[in-house]
C-alpha cells in the first residue's frame, strides 16, 4: 500500500484515471466516503473514559477508524488532511431507549407513524449528534424495512435498531389515551399463551430485542402486568434468542421482574431509594439500567423556561406546534399547577440518587430518554439533557460521556461503535467547547460524522 505524507494536504492520487475514481465514488456513496480522510490537531475523548488526548489526529477510510490517538508518521495513500484545531471530537451518542414515528407536532398516534416521519426523526437525532438509536417499542410492519435501509447506509439519519411492538396490558399500560396506537403497534395478551404467541411473531417480524410494559402508570391504569404473563414473555423471548427490556416505576416491579429474568430495566426507579439487595441482584445477574432521567424532567421543565430551553439549539429542534406550545402562558401555568409535575420532580430526584448509588456500585448502566414517545421529550436535545442530568447525579463528565457511548454500545451488543478506537464505525461528534470540562458543552456540535460521511460536507 502506497502512503501520502502526513504533511501535504492532500497525498497524490497517482495515475488512477478519473474515470475509476469517479465510479469508485459512485459505488461507495453514501454508505462511506470515497477517500481517506484525516482530521488533526482534534482534542480527543476516544468513549473509553480516558483523559482527552491533545493535538490528536483521527483517521477514517471506508466509514471506519483507520487510527485515533497521536499524529501517524504516514497516512494512507489519498487522505485528505483537514486542519481541526481548537475542535473536540468525541463518539456518536447512542440511544438504547428512544422511539420513532409515535410524535408529529404536538399530537401521538398511529396516523404519524409513516416513513416521512420516522426518517425526519432519525434526522433531526444525527444532527444533534446521536448516530445510533434502538427504538424500544410501538413499531409498525414498515419498521424492518426502514431498519434495513438504514443498516446499509441508504437511510439519512441516525442508524436504528428496534424492538417490534412490544407487550402490555389490557386496560393497562401503556395507555391507550396516552399512546393511541393501533394494533399493528402493540400486543396486549391476556394469557400466557398470547404472550409466547406475540413474541413469536415479533422474533418473526425481525425485532432486535423484546418490551414488555409492567407499572401501572402511577396508577393511572387498573392493572399491572400479571406475573404469568411477564413470565411466559419473558421465557419464551429467551427461547427465541430475545432479550427482554422491561418499562417499571417502582422498586418492587424492577425487583420482580428481574427476578423473572428480564435482561434491561428500561427506566429507573423513581418511588424510593434502591436497596443493598436490588443492586446486589442487578450485578449478580448482569441486568441493564437505563435510568431515563430526561424523560421526568421533560414533564416540567419547558414550563420552568430555564435559559438553556430558549437556546437556539433547543429552538432549532421545535415543530412550529412546539414552539407555540412551550410559548403558550396558559399551557405554562396549566402544567406547573397540574398534580403530575410536583410527582415527576419528586420521581427525578429519586432517579438521580438511585443512579448515583448504581453507578458506584458497579451495575451496568445504559443510556436512554424515552425521546420520541411524547412531543416534550424531543429527539437529539434529550440526550444532552441526560448528560446533564448524569453529571448532576454526580458522575463526571467523562464518565457521563462513556455511558452515552460505550456502554450504550455494550447494551446493545454492538461492538463497531461507541469508541473512537482503530476499526470501529467512524460515527462521531465535532464541537467547539469541551464536555469533558463541562458537560453542558456537548451541544456546541460543528458537524456529526456517521460512517466516516461529514453532515456538513455532503447533502443528506
Amino acid at each position: 500500500m502506497k502512503f501520502g505524507r502526513f504533511g501535504s494536504s492532500k497525498a497524490r492520487c497517482g495515475m488512477i484515471p478519473a474515470i475509476a475514481i469517479m465510479g469508485l465514488a459512485m459505488l461507495f456513496a453514501p454508505t462511506v466516503a470515497a477517500e481517506p480522510v484525516a482530521l488533526t490537531g482534534v482534542r480527543l475523548i476516544d468513549g473509553i473514559g480516558a483523559k482527552p488526548i491533545e493535538d490528536a489526529t483521527v483517521v477514517i477510510d471506508k466509514g471506519r477508524i483507520v487510527s485515533a490517538g497521536p499524529a501517524p508518521k504516514r497516512l494512507p495513500y489519498g487522505t485528505t488532511v483537514r486542519d481541526y484545531r481548537g475542535r473536540i471530537v468525541m463518539p456518536g451518542l447512542i440511544s438504547d431507549h428512544s422511539h420513532v414515528g409515535q410524535v408529529r407536532g404536538v399530537t401521538s398516534g398511529t396516523p404519524n407513524y409513516t416513513r416521512e416521519n420516522i426518517v425526519a426523526a432519525l434526522r433531526a437525532y444525527e444532527a444533534k449528534g446521536v448516530t445510533t438509536v434502538m427504538a424500544l417499542g410501538l413499531n409498525g410492519a414498515i419498521f424492518p424495512s426502514i431498519r434495513a435501509e438504514a443498516h446499509a447506509g441508504r437511510l439519512p439519519g441516525a442508524d436504528v435498531f428496534g424492538v417490534d411492538r412490544g407487550i402490555g396490558v389490557p386496560d393497562g399500560a401503556p395507555p391507550q389515551s396516552m399512546l393511541k396506537v393501533g394494533p399493528d403497534q402493540l400486543f396486549r395478551p391476556s394469557t400466557p399463551e398470547q404472550a409466547r404467541e406475540a413474541i413469536r411473531a415479533m422474533k418473526a417480524r425481525g425485532g432486535d430485542m423484546a418490551k414488555l410494559w409492567l407499572d401501572d402508570f402511577g396508577g393511572s391504569v387498573p392493572v399491572k402486568m400479571k406475573p404469568e404473563i411477564y413470565k411466559a414473555a419473558i421465557n419464551e423471548a429467551h427461547t427465541q434468542g430475545l432479550r427482554v427490556a422491561a418499562h417499571v416505576h417502582d422498586l418492587e416491579d424492577a425487583r420482580a421482574i428481574v427476578l423473572a429474568g428480564a435482561d434491561v430495566v428500561a427506566h429507573g426507579v423513581r418511588d424510593k431509594p434502591v436497596d443493598a439487595a436490588f443492586v446486589q441482584l442487578l450485578k449478580s445477574s448482569g441486568t441493564w439500567y437505563i435510568p431515563t432521567l430526561a424523560l421526568d424532567e421533560a414533564t416540567f421543565i419547558y414550563a420552568d423556561r430555564p435559559a438553556w430551553t430558549r437556546t437556539p439549539f433547543v429552538r432549532d429542534a421545535l415543530s412550529p406546534e412546539l414552539t407555540a406550545r412551550f410559548d403558550d402562558p396558559a399551557w405554562r401555568s396549566k402544567t406547573l399547577a397540574d398534580p403530575k409535575t410536583a410527582a415527576a420532580r419528586k420521581s427525578l430526584a429519586i432517579n438521580l440518587r438511585n443512579l448515583k448509588t448504581l453507578y458506584d456500585a458497579g451495575v451496568k448502566i445504559g443510556f436512554g430518554t424515552d425521546s420520541g414517545a411524547a412531543p416534550e421529550r424531543i429527539p437529539g436535545v434529550a440526550e444532552h439533557r441526560e448528560l446533564v442530568l448524569m453529571v448532576e447525579a454526580g458522575l463526571t463528565p467523562l464518565q457521563a460521556i462513556g455511558v452515552a457511548t460505550a456502554n450504550a454500545a455494550a447494551l446493545l451488543k454492538l461492538d463497531d461503535r461507541g469508541t473512537l478506537t482503530t476499526g470501529r464505525l467512524a460515527d462521531l461528534v465535532v464541537l467547539s467547547s469541551d464536555p469533558s470540562e463541562s458537560i453542558e458543552d456537548s451541544v456546541t456540535i460543528i458537524e456529526t460524522w456517521h460512517r466516516g460521511i461529514s453532515s456538513t460536507s455532503v447533502e443528506r
